[in-house]
């Protein structure tokens, strides 16, 4: 069996087996490229920074600090936040009580949590062809069988090749599902899709993680229900503040059954202890004297003239045979395909150091290696370019994908 091995001081640390090859996301990669400011960059998903309501921020800090300096100590979940979590919930269609919402260090501890209950090392995980890198980091330790189910940024998951995959007897540990503003493809599922995945999981008794970071940033009339307000047997719901307030928060939640509350704290004592208290009393102090309604509206948008924005140059930098793309009804990102023949992992330097605009490559949301959809596309970010920079941004994108066209 081969094995990774460090020196330190003339003595060698071996690795776990699936440490040999886990290397930093693309998306870490590209973090301090981003912050140079002559790059345009669609690369992150970062909400806008000077949408932050940072004088509402301010006064609630110092009411709870000027309050009770136990906000600094250890302690029990904040009931006054899970309160405001159930209210919001309420605004998602979902019906559900405190003893039913679980308090998170942001979404992506909500994912791994669920998958230390669900997820046995070998086992197998349900996940789109194309889907989230933060899952597929998360499950990597447990060298799982992904079985990717076919998936597009038109319509999303296809329930026809998951029926197909469950009635074969597959036995997935869960599925991970985005139906809101799909982290990377855009797609928010049809209400029939959302129904009919619903229907499949309680068939099946396949439990599933609905991610659901961008269900309040919707852009046209009203917000498609979640899964979790379709079903609450099956469905594990995860929300975040991160997208919605600010990500330094580091405050998320998950709703899930009372029953398994229990392995949910141990496992969560494992791994770091306790949520900030801090940050969940500044949150629920925030939310008692702003409520959300009035910045999610200004969030809506400015999101919104920021994605019809980049559709815009986008139509005006390319012919529909030079790429192909939709318009996302949620979220913050736009999928964009190229012809046959572009490899955007390969661009991505020329982009960068010529171009100097950065993307992240859609192969890095594949597990599968090459995919042939994944490895022409590029996934990017509208939140935190200002519209004036859009324009040039895209412009600069349309030369780096010509010039390798040229070169090819």
């Amino acid at each position: 069996m081969l094995q990774t091995s460090l020196s330190s001081h003339g003595h060698k640390v071996v690795l776990a087996d699936w440490a040999r090859t886990i290397q930093p996301s693309m998306l870490q990669r590209l973090l301090p490229i981003m912050t140079r400011p002559e790059v345009i960059s669609f690369a992150l998903g970062f909400p806008a920074i000077e949408l932050f309501p940072l004088e509402k921020y301010r006064q609630a800090l110092q009411s709870i600090t000027l309050a009770n300096s136990s906000t600094l100590q250890y302690g029990p979940a904040s009931l006054q936040l899970k309160q405001h979590i159930r209210a919001l919930m309420q605004q998602r269609g979902v019906t559900c009580r405190e003893e039913q919402i679980f308090l998170t260090v942001g979404a992506q501890q909500g994912i791994s949590l669920l998958t230390r209950l669900f997820l046995n090392p070998g086992g197998s995980v349900l996940a789109e062809e194309i889907t989230y890198t933060g899952l597929l980091q998360i499950v990597a330790p447990y060298q799982p069988h992904i079985l990717a189910v076919p998936t597009d940024s038109t319509s999303g998951i296809d329930l026809d090749a998951l029926e197909a995959m469950l009635s074969a007897d597959a036995r997935p540990a869960f599925l991970y599902i985005v139906v809101d503003g799909h982290n990377p493809l855009g797609v928010s599922l049809s209400l029939e899709k959302r129904q009919r995945l619903v229907n499949l999981l309680n068939t099946y008794q396949v439990p599933a993680i609905e991610d659901d970071p961008y269900g309040l940033l919707f852009y046209e009339g009203t917000a498609l229900p979640p899964l979790r307000a379709l079903d609450d047997r099956f469905v594990y719901y995860i929300g975040s503040f991160s997208k919605i307030l600010a990500p330094a928060l580091r405050v998320g939640w998950i709703v899930v059954p009372e029953s398994i509350m229990p392995q949910l704290s141990a496992a969560k004592e494992a791994m770091d202890l306790d949520c900030s208290t801090f940050a969940q009393h500044a949150i629920a102090s925030f939310l008692a004297d702003a409520p959300l309604t009035e910045h999610l509206i200004r969030l809506r948008q400015v999101y919104k003239e920021r994605r019809d924005s980049m559709h815009q140059a986008l139509q005006r930098a390319f012919t529909p045979e030079e790429a192909r793309w939709c318009v996302p009804g949620n979220g913050l990102f736009i999928w964009v395909e190229f012809p046959e023949g572009i490899n955007t992992s390969a661009l991505l330097e020329t982009a960068l150091m010529q171009e100097q605009v950065a993307y992240v490559p859609g192969q890095s949301f594949s597990p599968i290696p090459d995919h042939s959809i994944a490895t022409r596309s590029v996934r990017l970010s509208f939140s935190c370019t200002p519209s004036e920079c859009i324009e040039e941004g895209i412009a600069r994108l349309a030369q780096a994908i010509r010039r390798q066209r040229r070169s090819a």
